[in-house]
């Protein structure tokens, strides 16, 4: 699956990753969208519950029906996909731990979209209760599968060369506050 997908130093492409919204609108090869999936399922979570599941949109009709319903989504006319991403609260190792499990799914597609190239940025959907009826409705999804984030991916039209100095050592404590 790997042989045609190109590598990036682990730690460059976490300080390098940005949020993309500007995609050129051709489609992604599927075997890239499947390693992108495969992130996030090897994210970590609470007891390794795994509590995710991956709704994976190239429906152009769907997508514009998002961008009706979420403010901030009019990236997704020009992407190739969006992921949305969801918790099950069957699989959760207790009350709101989905939030973190899908967070860290979440993260970890955004970084192997970047690894690939691609571009991508994250939609919040949780905690904005009209975005999570919104999009379960849309999705069809049952009472026990919560929708956390969606992710919009595409072929970036322009890929930033400059990283931002965000590191704050203001922001570090030692041992207490």
């Amino acid at each position: 699956m790997w042989k045609n997908v190109p590598a990036m130093e682990l730690y460059e492409g976490l300080i390098s990753r940005r949020s993309i919204r500007r995609y050129t609108g051709k489609k992604i090869d599927e075997e890239k969208i499947e390693a992108i999936l495969k992130a996030g399922m090897y994210a970590p979570s609470a007891r390794n519950r795994r509590p995710w599941h991956f709704i994976v949109i190239d429906d152009r009709k769907v997508m514009s029906r998002i961008m009706e319903m979420h403010p901030y989504a009019s990236m997704l006319s020009e992407a190739s996909h969006a992921i949305v991403v969801c918790g099950d609260q069957k699989l959760e190792n207790g009350p709101g731990y989905y939030k973190l499990d899908c967070s860290a799914a979440s993260q970890n597609i955004l970084l192997a979209a970047h690894s690939l190239g691609l571009g991508a940025v994250w939609l919040g959907v949780e905690p904005r209760q009209e975005r999570i009826e919104g999009i379960s409705k849309l999705m069809g999804l049952p009472p026990h599968i919560i929708p956390l984030s969606i992710i919009s991916l595409g072929i970036p039209v322009k890929i930033p060369v400059e990283i931002p100095d965000r590191y704050e050592p203001e922001k570090i404590r030692r041992n207490r506050w």
